[in-house]
């Protein structure tokens, strides 16, 4: 986290910063039209912070994997040469059970080492929001979480672990279809949690201080 800092100080180079992921990345449809985390992002980025040359990508797929996301890597990603990689998938992998829970380390670790691999680029995980227990086909999400905190740990890669701070509240408001899908104070939480973790969080903003119940 303090490479991701520092380049945010250093204000001689403008930064590409890609997101990527599923559904909840993707953003479409659960926020009617509202903001996702990765556009309130650029707005505290290229705006607020004054940082209009950095360039925000967001290659979000709904109901992607980590092996489409490898399967996709060089167009989503890698021809971006981004300076910081975001990644948060899991959800969809998730329904995969206890079988699948070696398949989506093994594609973790490897979209790690592509991403290391990237000249320039800093990779970071997410861990997902935490989801109802009306969504009866993820109950395994638990067990996938923490293996992203792991293949984080283990490869020394920065995790913003949203998971954990979703799990010590009642986030049933954060949501749009009562299940797993964030709706736009969802993605507000996603951004105040990354601006604290980056050190850009800043009460007196407007993408800041945006209504969350």
């Amino acid at each position: 986290m303090e490479r991701i800092k520092a380049l945010l100080k250093d204000q001689s180079k403008p930064l590409t910063w890609v997101f990527t992921g599923d559904s909840i990345t993707h953003g479409a449809l659960h926020t009617f039209g509202w903001r996702t985390y990765t556009e309130l992002f650029a707005e505290r980025i290229r705006f607020e912070l004054g940082r209009p040359r950095d360039i925000v990508i967001n290659t979000g797929i709904s109901g992607d994997r980590t092996g489409g996301l490898l399967k996709d890597f060089d167009w989503r990603v890698a021809r971006f040469q981004p300076h910081v990689a975001s990644v948060m998938m899991g959800m969809n992998d998730c329904s995969g059970g206890p079988a699948g829970r070696e398949a989506f380390r093994k594609n973790l670790d490897e979209i790690v080492d592509r991403l290391s691999m990237l000249p320039g680029c800093v990779p970071l995980l997410h861990t997902m929001n935490a989801i109802t227990a009306l969504d009866t086909g993820r109950q395994d999400l638990p067990a996938y979480v923490e293996i992203i905190r792991d293949v984080a740990a283990r490869r020394h890669v920065p995790l913003i672990d949203h998971y954990t701070q979703w799990k010590q509240v009642n986030f049933n408001g954060w949501l749009n279809d009562a299940t797993i899908h964030p709706n736009e104070y969802g993605h507000r939480v996603f951004a105040n949690r990354i601006y604290t973790e980056f050190g850009i969080f800043d009460a007196k903003s407007p993408s800041c201080r945006l209504f969350v119940p």
